[in-house]
């Protein structure tokens, strides 16, 4: 069996080269690259993220990546976004008081973990996944790699189809509860990086390319 084509999407994120390296050695056949046609044909489409919400969402718009990744996901073709990859997927993004606006796939809004908390929240931390997850099928009860000090706190997405099914999102902790990682249709994202999470990260990565 051939391996997935996997496109990590170029535009200018730092730190992307750990992932590239992580998805091949889940199985996936990888390119960086910002191409129109590899980015919408690919089996699966990885948008990274690090830094600022407003900036991500500003690099993201030059090179038109909205549109592309709205079009993967109309044609049920599987997105993962990562950290602040899965953060624009929401409404909006409040940093330092000054909101921006997200690709809105979900509700919600990205906002500063609590002042009690200890920030930016880096390091190992354990999830809640639903039942019924693929992401973290087998793994869990395995802890996860955070670099964030933003994060969205409420969920209030319901699917009313009844032939629709429910988003699957899991939950973290550090200072409140947090969304760790959504799954919904062609769509997933996780808040912390699987590509630094050790053999769980990588488990989980292997789970989204032979999902694909």
């Amino acid at each position: 069996m051939a391996a997935p084509e996997v496109v990590v999407l170029d535009y200018g994120s730092g730190n992307v080269h750990s992932a590239v390296r992580a998805l091949e050695r889940a199985g996936a056949s990888v390119s960086l690259t910002r191409d129109t046609d590899a980015v919408l044909n690919a089996h699966g489409l990885v948008v990274p993220g690090v830094g600022a919400f407003a900036a991500v969402m500003d690099a993201l718009k030059a090179i038109d990546a909205p549109r592309w990744i709205g079009r993967r996901i109309a044609g049920g073709r599987p997105v993962l976004g990562i950290c602040v990859g899965h953060q624009i997927l929401f409404e909006r993004g409040v940093e330092h008081g000054i909101p921006a606006e997200g690709m809105g796939e979900w509700p919600g809004e990205v906002t500063a973990l609590p002042e009690d908390a200890v920030v930016p929240h880096m390091g190992w931390n354990t999830v809640r996944p639903p039942e019924g997850s693929v992401l973290f099928e087998g793994i869990e009860d395995e802890r996860f790699y955070f670099v964030h000090s933003y994060a969205v706190q409420n969920w209030s997405f319901d699917v009313t189809i009844p032939e629709m099914s429910q988003p699957k999102v899991t939950w973290s902790h550090h200072g409140a509860d947090f969304i760790a990682a959504v799954e919904n249709g062609p769509l997933s994202a996780a808040q912390f990086h699987p590509e630094k999470s050790g053999d769980a990260g990588m488990q989980l990565l292997r789970n989204w390319t032979t999902s694909l």
